[in-house]
């Protein structure tokens, strides 16, 4: 009960003991010892469970490798190995060990494993023809013992820099566990920071108005708004907040556990970075403040809950959605308690003020599309539809067709700063010529960014789902992609001493489906990792005298090219 406690001491400084509701989290427990720091390095951390990043919450523990690769990667604690994973992007490398405890821990972004398994992996690759594999492992094949070595650290995948990414799982669920919660010797005595104080007009969508931004300042060990008492303007608000957390000795801004809100002593409403499944992490979308963000703004984590996001890390008293109600224009006294994973407190304060003369009367206009239903917009040439849980407020649709851009209509369906969360279909409706349907992309566009989409033809509709409103256009695609071999490697070359056959692919539409290599009409292994260059490291399927390597790349329009290299070694 240690962190339940720790918090309560600081509502009693605040308000009387007999005014203090339950709070709305329960202790979690957790196995501590159990498993061992999983790096051969200082402990420290580049980043923490439940941090912020673009489209979903970091689901575990980033491990610094003292900003070098190939540090050993130890098993947390005696199991098997379950599951090994290759990808360009996400995890890179990835290793999943399942325990007797009924949890699986993962070590991703790694180099070469282990030499048993090394082998073994690369051999169902050929075996496969593939190289981006996930592969189960039965029990008995890959027994690991707690500390025993499993791999070298690497920077593969997703990764920015050498580190371990490093999760802990409940097996039968796949949800991810705050790793922080399980007695890591991680020294944590600093408390969070809270840098600043968002309020939301909410009689209106969260993603139709400009927050208030109120800077704070620590007054006696609490934090308050320097301009004093918040002014409402509307008879509902909510809140939203930016905190960092640190640990001792450390100035990574890392992601806070736990937030909660309390109105005149009662707790109302909270979030907690306990347990995120893969299958939630996109929600973040609907914690923060996604259109403030998406606009170059700070992130600001919503201590309300949107009315698209009912379940995940937030909890709510009975009755509430951590939306407050105004009735009168007496002060309410608002307390919000930011945590960390060791119970040091943070604790921001004011008193809330209706001020109803200054109530906003703004009307937005555009067809109105509300979360938890059903949403059709349709016009002559374009048509979507949301299904239920797409988007987490309700906002007004805006719609425009611009001047045709190299012969096609550009369609402007809203504005990205407003996210979905899932997949929806973009139906544009054109006239082709026959050769041309097979052809088509979707390119949809905003601001900086550009994607494309194979767009599928049914009776004069192309349609290609996105996950992302922006500016959509058909564009045919009839050119293939682009290889150029990289090192010097050419048709007839005499090859000594490289130590890597490499290949540069680029294509007009950015995405390639498929990258085959054949040496001597047999399947070669490239590795094409973060998607840039695909490359092989000579291994016993090369051997000295003469080779014919074949190469062709196909695009997602089905544009093929073919490549053909004598050389000798």
């Amino acid at each position: 009960m240690k962190k339940r406690l720790f918090t309560l001491a600081y509502l009693i400084s605040f308000f009387p003991a007999d005014d203090i509701k339950a709070q709305l989290f329960s202790e979690t427990i957790y196995p501590q010892g159990y498993f061992q720091w999983p790096v051969g390095a200082k402990v420290a951390l580049a980043a923490n469970f439940g941090e912020l990043r673009p489209n979903h919450f970091h689901m575990g523990l980033d491990c610094k490798t003292d900003q070098k690769e190939n540090v050993p990667v130890y098993a947390a604690a005696e199991g098997y190995i379950a599951k090994v994973k290759i990808e360009p992007f996400g995890f890179g490398r990835a290793i999943y060990i399942n325990h007797p405890n009924g949890l699986t821990t993962l070590y991703a972004h790694l180099n070469r494993f282990y030499p048993e398994l090394e082998k073994y992996i690369t051999e169902q690759q050929y075996l496969r023809e593939k190289w981006n594999v996930m592969i189960d492992l039965p029990p008995q094949r890959f027994p690991v013992s707690k500390g025993q070595f499993i791999s070298a650290s690497g920077n593969t995948g997703g990764s920015q820099g050498p580190h371990l990414h490093f999760e802990i799982r409940d097996t039968k669920s796949d949800k991810v566990l705050n790793p922080m919660l399980f007695g890591f010797d991680i020294e944590d005595d600093v408390a969070p920071e809270i840098l600043r104080l968002a309020v939301y007009d909410r009689t209106r969508s969260t993603y139709e108005q400009p927050p208030q931004l109120l800077s704070l300042k620590k007054v006696n060990g609490v934090y308050r708004p320097v301009s004093g008492d918040v002014i409402a303007l509307s008879n509902r608000v909510s809140f939203a907040i930016t905190a960092y957390d640190r640990y001792t000795g450390s100035g990574n801004q890392n992601g806070i556990y736990q937030a909660e809100l309390y109105h005149n002593g009662t707790s109302i409403a909270g979030f907690r970075m306990d347990s995120i499944s893969y299958d939630e992490t996109r929600y973040l979308n609907a914690h923060i403040d996604y259109k403030t963000r998406a606009n170059g703004g700070p992130y600001l984590q919503h201590l309300s809950v949107l009315p698209g996001y009912r379940d995940g890390i937030y909890r709510t008293a009975v009755g509430q959605d951590g939306v407050i109600s105004l009735s009168d224009e007496n002060p309410h006294q608002i307390s919000i308690l930011v945590t960390d994973a060791n119970g040091n407190v943070s604790t921001l304060q004011f008193q809330l003020k209706r001020n109803a003369a200054m109530d906003s009367k703004r009307k937005d206009t555009g067809q109105l599309l509300v979360p938890s239903q059903l949403n059709v917009f349709e016009a002559k040439t374009v048509r979507f539809y949301l299904p239920e849980g797409s988007i987490y407020d309700s906002f007004h649709f805006q719609f425009s067709e611009t001047a045709p851009l190299q012969g096609k209509a550009v369609y402007q369906l809203h504005r990205a700063d407003v996210p979905l969360q899932q997949y929806i279909k973009i139906q544009i409706r054109d006239f082709f010529s026959t050769e041309d349907t097979g052809r088509m992309m979707m390119k949809r566009t905003w601001k900086s960014k550009t994607d494309f989409k194979k767009a599928e033809f049914n009776q004069y509709w192309y349609c290609a789902a996105f996950r992302e409103f922006g500016q959509f256009q058909l564009v045919a695609d009839s050119l293939p992609p682009v290889v150029t071999a990289l090192g010097g490697f050419r048709n007839g070359i005499k090859w000594v001493g490289a130590k890597k056959i490499a290949f540069m692919v680029t294509d007009n539409t950015e995405e390639i489906k498929e990258f085959t290599a054949r040496l001597d009409g047999k399947w070669l292994c490239f590795s094409n990792d973060k998607g840039k260059v695909f490359q092989y490291q000579p291994d016993e399927h090369l051997t000295a005298g003469e080779h014919e390597l074949f190469i062709q790349v196909t695009d997602l329009s089905g544009n093929r090219t073919e490549k053909t290299y004598q050389f000798t070694r």
